[in-house]
């Protein structure tokens, strides 16, 4: 694997008037479910306020220095074993922070999956693999809050924050339709150009909003009424982000959360993910991008991990305080992991073959490790999982079952997580 073939974020990004276009052209309504699952579906789990954090390490953090440490071992590595607070289990000592909250996670170090390219890798993982049925299907946030439906909150229901610049990422939503896109802050920022002009009153303000709205109210009667949906679901969610900027402002979070957090900018970015999910946003992705060690393995991950691993367990932390742990599911993972045997630049390749996960909260097991490893880690000993036994798994844990819920594209049954695969129960509470 060579760096020109490595995941670059930029590619997928719009800017904020392609996101306009994009969703004024969608042919489906913004809340509609023409082509999900049923509204009776959506309104009962909308009654439980599920939510998902999903972490993204963007690259691959290496198993064998956060969740599957071999010490001692042909291919350990430098760093030690620690114990946790669940007797039995020991993680890297790169993870000190999480150790101490391993009785709120699970773990599932049997991962085998099938593709070891960042070009392809991130969005097979991401779409949970399933079989080919002629479609492309929904990256994980969209096939969410797809199936959850409206939160409420008034705020985009899928967001992504992540580093570098931001905008509306279309192409997650695959055949659902644009407008179940990810609305991406780029670096924890609210989105350009989204302060109204000093020139322009409220009063004139408001005069333009209801002049915007009469003027579509006229354009649907004689078209489709999607794309005029979409447009205005637009508008809406601008309206709403202008009012409420006040989520983006860092100075308000206490000097206490900014220490534990870390002063990063994935310390950062994860609390203002606490603070979206606390003001109901259903699904809020954060990216953290430079884990793929082909070089240096051990100093990168001597520098990386921590800088994970820090917010995360504060963010396990918070959500158990909080008493959101219960209908938040965590999620943190890469596209693969990284491979026991230590290449000439002292660093890891990628290895899809046997690789770990972490995740807590909603519907999820707490204080297990499921699966292992062989004596070097280089191949799964127990029952291997694929994403598509993850896909079933989070879905299960959200409380939609993935045997009985399909997918309505436009008349098209399709199946929401891959036919074949199934949950891992052993992680399920």
């Amino acid at each position: 694997m060579n760096s020109k073939s490595l995941c670059k974020p930029w590619e997928h990004q719009l800017s904020r008037r392609q996101w306009l276009a994009g969703a004024a052209g969608s042919a489906a309504g913004a809340w509609g479910f023409s082509n999900s699952t049923s509204p009776a579906l959506a309104a009962d789990l909308k009654k439980k306020h599920k939510q998902v954090l999903f972490i993204w390490l963007d690259g691959g953090i290496s198993q064998l220095e956060s969740w599957d440490p071999k010490p001692n071992t042909e291919f350990g590595g430098p760093f030690r074993a620690i114990p946790t607070s669940v007797p039995g289990i020991h993680v890297s000592e790169l993870c000190r922070h999480s150790a101490k909250q391993m009785h709120h996670l699970a773990l599932v170090r049997s991962l085998c999956t099938q593709d070891d390219a960042h070009s392809s890798g991130v969005d097979r993982i991401q779409r949970g693999d399933p079989k080919n049925r002629g479609v492309v299907y929904p990256f994980f946030g969209s096939a969410v809050t797809n199936l959850l439906g409206p939160n409420g909150s008034g705020l985009p229901p899928y967001v992504w924050i992540k580093p570098m610049s931001g905008g509306f990422i279309y192409k997650d939503a695959g055949f659902l339709g644009p407008q179940y896109g990810a609305l991406a802050f780029g670096d924890g920022k609210a989105p350009e150009n989204l302060l109204k002009h000093p020139a322009i009153s409220d009063d004139d303000m408001l005069a333009r909003t209801q002049l915007r709205a009469a003027a579509d109210a006229r354009y649907a009667k004689s078209h489709r009424s999607g794309p005029t949906e979409a447009n205005s679901f637009v508008y809406d969610m601008g309206m709403e982000l202008m009012k409420r900027q006040s989520l983006f402002d860092m100075s308000k979070f206490s000097a206490r959360d900014v220490e534990r957090y870390g002063t990063h900018d994935l310390g950062r970015h994860m609390l203002l993910a606490r603070r979206m999910l606390e003001e109901g946003v259903t699904f809020v992705k954060v990216n953290s991008y430079g884990w793929d060690s082909h070089g240096d393995n051990f100093n990168g991950s001597l520098s990386l991990v921590p800088k994970f691993d820090q917010p995360f367990a504060a963010m396990i932390e918070d959500l158990a305080e909080r008493g959101m742990l219960d209908d938040v599911l965590v999620v943190a993972m890469s596209e693969f992991g990284r491979t026991p045997r230590v290449n000439g630049h002292v660093g890891r390749d990628h290895w899809p073959e046997a690789w770990s996960l972490v995740m807590a909260g909603s519907g999820i097991k707490r204080g297990v490790a499921v699966g292992n490893t062989n004596d070097n880690g280089t191949y799964v000993a127990s029952d291997p999982y694929d994403i598509g036994h993850m896909f079933h798994t989070w879905f299960t844990a959200l409380g939609i079952d993935p045997k009985k819920t399909e997918y309505d594209n436009h008349g098209q049954p399709l199946p929401i997580a891959h036919d074949d695969c199934r949950p891992v129960k052993e992680v399920l509470a």
